[in-house]
């Protein structure tokens, strides 16, 4: 799907279906005399999200107008005109609609807004149905159009953006769809090397006999299960001018291509969602695309441990202990808290590498889906700063976030007689305690944890996005880049 920006009067455009943002109680500025009878006949009242299709509007040369429901208008951003570009455009696509634009009204068409209605747009093209045999019925939206009356080319950059970074995002959910039979970690290393090739990053990968020498004993511990070999994908960004400021950004990314939960295996009720276990370390990969075309100041290297966690006659059991690459001793008492032991190492190395700052994305525990639901994310910090950086940067995306707990108590659920820690720390605060195993092996560098498993699959499609991956995080991390 092509994007691009118009500038001339709306009454000019020709195109499939115009789309609109209405407000409750306020059908908005230069649509005002088309639209009014919806709002006297109470068929429409610009509630979020809601729908109305007008065909051949008076005045208009464009085919069809769609008026989408922005809410109370002094509460619409960028975050609910994501949302409504991306349900507008799967409406209209379910409706054959080609050629699509959306009007920007005063108040809202600077360039974040056009930033993200070109991002809302994009992510709602994006199908997961790729593997089906059956093509007869494929709807596709050839282009979009961002109308700005009055507008001018300093806009240009924000549609780029927008462009740059809902590709990266929809790089992710990509990734992400794909079964454990296509997506196994030395795929997934394929896939990352041949992204850095295509956008000049450095990308190198670290085999299994490299991370034995190194004394990767967590993160080989989980792979010792699986016919398939691990892969420790090390992806960096050095700016063209680098500041001076001596910050080095490390993004670490949990990548678990396939869960069974090893010998402590998991229902099989759910199972075949287990591909979605590399979310993190797949929005790591998107970030960094959108990183390399964005060029933000500082220095950013992306870490994806990755591996597949599968039983058979060298599964790692419970009761084994590992020693880490920090040379800390792991009991690992649940071989389905692989996550915080592939992190483990990675987290180290990152320091080894020289980052400054860290923050890291994994469906971690189940835990946070309880205690957040699917709304938001788990945020976890060991440093105030740091923490305000990545909330500000994920407000600005409309990504939400919920900072939990991280007491120094809750280190007395972490206690093993015969290592150093247990990879779980019992029934409660399950989150909380995988954060805090995490937060040993960050050590004193600044770090963030973000539990993503409640946010990185949409059991149902949205009005503004289809069922499956979501892409949470990748924005985030490259506004977190960006904006330093």
């Amino acid at each position: 799907m092509i994007t691009k920006l118009d500038f001339q009067p709306i009454e000019n455009i020709e195109c499939d279906a115009l789309i609109a943002v209405a407000f409750e109680g306020q059908p908005g500025d230069r649509l005002a005399a088309v639209v009014q009878e919806l709002y006297d006949s109470k068929e429409f009242s610009g509630k979020p999200l809601e729908l109305a299709l007008l065909h051949k509007p008076a005045g208009l040369k464009a085919r069809r107008l769609l008026l989408v429901g922005g809410g109370k208008r002094e509460k619409f951003n960028a975050a609910t005109l994501r949302r409504a570009a991306g349900a507008a455009l799967r409406h209209l696509k379910s409706k054959s609609s080609r050629d699509i634009a959306m009007l920007l009204e005063s108040g809202y068409a600077d360039g974040d807004a056009v930033a993200a209605a070109v991002e809302g747009a994009v992510l709602g093209d994006y199908e997961t149905d790729s593997l089906k045999s059956d093509k007869k019925d494929v709807k596709t939206v050839d282009r979009f159009t961002v109308s700005v009356p009055g507008g001018d080319a300093s806009l240009e950059e924000a549609r780029r953006r927008g462009q740059v970074l809902a590709d990266s995002q929809n790089l992710t959910r990509e990734l992400v769809n794909e079964p454990a039979n296509r997506m196994t970690p030395s795929i997934l290393a394929a896939r990352a090397q041949a992204m850095a090739s295509e956008q000049g990053l450095e990308c190198e990968v670290l085999d299994q006999d490299r991370m034995k020498q190194l004394g990767m004993g967590a993160l080989l511990g989980v792979a010792m299960g699986s016919a398939e070999p691990p892969a420790l994908i090390v992806i960096r960004y050095r700016p063209a001018a680098q500041g001076t400021n001596g910050v080095h950004l490390g993004l670490v990314g949990k990548g678990v291509t396939f869960d069974s939960g090893g010998l402590s295996i998991k229902p099989a009720d759910g199972m075949e969602k287990m591909k979605y276990d590399m979310a993190g370390g797949a929005a790591m990969i998107g970030a960094m695309r959108a990183i390399a075309q964005l060029k933000p100041s500082i220095p950013v290297t992306a870490l994806i441990p990755a591996v597949e966690n599968m039983t058979g006659s060298r599964a790692q059991r419970p009761g084994d202990i590992v020693t880490s690459l920090s040379g800390k001793t792991i009991e690992v008492l649940n071989t389905d808290a692989e996550g915080r032991l592939i992190l483990a190492d990675a987290l180290t190395y990152a320091r080894r590498l020289g980052c400054t700052h860290m923050v890291d994305a994994a469906t971690l525990t189940g835990a946070i889906v309880v205690a957040l639901g699917h709304v938001h994310v788990g945020l976890f910090a060991s440093d105030d700063a740091l923490r305000a950086k990545v909330m500000a940067a994920a407000n600005a995306e409309g990504e939400k976030m919920w900072q939990m707990p991280l007491d120094e108590d809750y280190q007395d659920y972490l206690k093993s007689a015969f290592a150093d820690l247990p990879n779980i720390g019992g029934r409660w605060g399950g989150a909380i305690t995988a954060a805090t195993f995490l937060k040993e092996f960050a050590d004193t560098t600044p770090w963030v944890h973000l539990d993503i498993a409640g946010t990185a699959w949409l059991d149902e499609a949205k009005p503004f996005m289809s069922k499956g991956p979501s892409g949470v995080g990748v924005r985030t991390f490259v506004r977190l880049a960006t904006d330093w």
